[in-house]
């Protein structure tokens, strides 16, 4: 959340004085005594709001208002007027400012101002970044998110396997968005101008399969749920796969292939072939770090979809979200964020319940250390050390949600 505010006003008692009010309300002051010493912080990077006078010697605070604007138009900036200055902030608005104030104000009149602006600045800079990441020449930081260590590493992860340009198998739970991944692991290659050709495997025949490798030529081939694909298809896929088979092979799979193998249900030699170079998506219960920056990214996605305004996500619904457990993984998710908008923000992201605040966020902490568990294996010590928890603390917290190291092992 920004919470930053650049206070510009040349009368120190006044600067002190509002400096004072707002770090009682945990806000951030940047202090300056003219537009000289204001201006260096201002620019369209800036984390924050902009709080000044408007009469001042030298430049004033029109003169910074214009300036502010010219650098990033999306800045705001509130005004302090004195007594006998309403006309002129009236005409500072019309000129851009966010609002304005007449000193002396109570905080009671200033807070609710600053909290609006700083609502407004932290949902631009957050549009501003995503648009970023989604213009940028990294398939997998534009399409992937999620900023976890397991997030993390499976980005690392496509961007190695995309580079090789052998047959990949990617897994991961229903939900998790296989396909989305296989097809960043092909935008991630090579062949990324050529061909991404889906076929879904379930009764796909073998004239099928050869008609979809003419279409994916010098490209890829993704088949979904590739344990569906039938026997006689398999045996000719292994076959197809031995010589030069013209595109890429990349498998989906909800499903353990390797017990499918052991049943006989699936070809040992096509799944050996894919099995060299696998991907596994973490549930997202693996990593519920993850939850608020995929619900926002998700959020902005169907804003811009439904041509709609972003509704603020507000830490209640990050609360509720993260209480979840989201079995359906992403795409459970990114529903849930598509009904978040077309409600206009209202609770339909969260389920119902009527657990109050200690316990929604008594699950919360019991997902994130059950996470840190599994993500270590089972060993409490450096899964203590990953949360930056002392080890007593974090065993006394394990003991209070009932949770045994040896059961993530």
């Amino acid at each position: 959340m920004v919470s930053r505010v650049l206070l510009v006003d040349d009368d120190a008692a006044v600067r002190e004085a509002l400096a004072q009010t707002l770090e009682l309300a945990d806000l951030e002051p940047l202090v300056a005594g003219s537009f000289i010493e204001a201006k260096d912080h201002i620019g369209a990077g800036f984390e924050g709001v902009v709080l000044s006078d408007i009469r001042m010697p030298g430049r004033d605070g029109f003169f910074l208002l214009d300036h502010t604007l010219k650098a990033d138009p999306e800045l705001p900036v509130i005004l302090l007027t004195g007594e006998g200055d309403i006309p002129m902030a009236v005409d500072a608005m019309k000129r851009g400012a966010f609002g304005f104030l007449e000193k002396p104000c109570a905080s009671s009149e200033l807070l609710p101002v600053l909290e609006r602006a700083l609502k407004t600045r932290a949902l631009v800079l957050e549009n501003r970044r995503l648009k970023a990441q989604l213009e940028s020449g990294d398939p997998a930081a534009r399409m992937i998110f999620g900023r976890s260590e397991q997030s993390q590493a499976l980005r690392r992860q496509v961007r190695q396997v995309a580079a090789t340009g052998a047959e990949v198998l990617v897994t991961g739970a229903p939900g998790a968005g296989i396909s989305k991944v296989a097809e960043v692991i092909h935008l991630s290659s090579r062949q990324a101008q050529r061909p991404f050709v889906k076929r879904a495997s379930a009764g796909l025949a073998v004239a099928g399969l050869e008609n979809a490798f003419q279409e994916a030529l010098g490209g890829s081939l993704y088949l979904d749920e590739i344990s569906q694909l039938p026997g006689d298809t398999q045996f000719a896929l292994a076959e197809r796969l031995e010589g030069r088979p013209g595109a890429r092979l990349i498998a989906g799979s909800a499903r353990l292939l390797d017990e499918a193998v052991a049943a006989g249900r699936f070809n040992h030699d096509l799944f050996y072939r894919l099995d060299v170079m696998r991907v596994h998506i973490p549930a997202l219960k693996e990593r519920p770090e993850d939850i608020p920056v995929m619900f926002r990214q998700y959020v902005a996605q169907a804003a811009e979809q439904a041509g709609l305004s972003a509704p603020e996500v507000s830490p209640e619904v990050v609360a509720g979200l993260m209480a979840r457990d989201w079995p359906g993984n992403a795409r459970a998710l990114m529903s849930a964020a598509m009904r978040f908008v077309l409600s206009g923000g209202r609770d339909e992201a969260e389920e119902p319940s009527d657990l109050g605040l200690v316990e929604q966020m008594g699950q919360i902490e019991k997902s994130l250390l059950a996470a840190a568990l599994r993500r270590h294996e089972g060993r409490a010590g450096a899964a203590a050390e990953g949360l930056k928890l002392p080890r007593k603390t974090f065993y006394d917290k394990l003991a209070k949600h009932g949770l045994k190291p040896e059961e993530f092992r």
